[in-house]
């Protein structure tokens, strides 16, 4: 795979490439079962957001790991850790959920594969296909992909795009929408280095505040 074709991978290369590097992380995450009180919390919180994404399918799964943090990924991934869920209450869960979608169905991350594929190349990322035999060489390879793709970074109009998809989608649904701005204030709150999503989620009080005055500007 070239630089070139990393950053014209296809939709359907895409979300190959998705459901291998998704499938990767729950190999090696501990995953709450489905009996579980965060399994269940997740499942309600989840079916007030719908099952879909601009037409794709989402699973949810809930990692038990304390880590403050959710990630989606463009084929419907979406996974939350349990610290997340231990910090925050069910309208902030949502709201966090919704810009997670927000990522999904702006392409955000299908632009975030794109990179990990293309910063895999050196590293003779051609064995990362879907169709590729399974051996260690490739799961090295598609672990250190899939470790790009987690630690991405997305750009504040990026970030800013979310927060904006996530608070039309809970007036939408006709949710409660002070949760989404509430959950970037403990964001906000937290020593960054105890939170994978305070990370990679910069300039949490100014995210508030301007959540703060769409819903205001929504409420006249």
């Amino acid at each position: 795979m070239t630089g070139l074709k990393a950053a014209t991978l296809s939709d359907a290369e895409v979300i190959a490439m998705s459901n291998d590097a998704c499938q990767e992380m729950d190999a090696r995450a501990e995953i709450a079962p489905s009996n579980s009180e965060y399994t269940r919390r997740l499942n309600s919180i989840a079916s007030s957001l719908g099952n879909e994404i601009a037409g794709t399918p989402v699973n949810y799964k809930v990692y038990m790991a304390d880590d403050v943090n959710a990630w989606a990924m463009a084929n419907g991934c979406i996974r939350v850790y349990s610290g997340l869920m231990d910090l925050m209450d069910n309208e902030e869960v949502t709201g966090v959920l919704g810009h997670e979608m927000g990522h999904v169905a702006l392409g955000h991350t299908k632009r975030a594969m794109q990179v990990a594929a293309a910063t895999s190349v050196g590293r003779n990322a051609a064995a990362l296909s879907s169709n590729a035999a399974v051996s260690a060489a490739a799961q090295s390879k598609l672990g250190a992909m899939t470790e790009a793709l987690i630690g991405a970074q997305f750009s504040q109009s990026q970030e800013s795009a979310a927060d904006e998809f996530s608070l039309n989608l809970l007036v939408d649904r006709g949710l409660d929408t002070d949760g989404l701005v509430s959950a970037f204030d403990k964001l906000a709150a937290m020593n960054s280095g105890s939170s994978s999503m305070f990370d990679s989620h910069p300039a949490s009080e100014d995210r508030a505040a301007h959540l703060r005055a769409m819903i205001a500007e929504k409420k006249k």
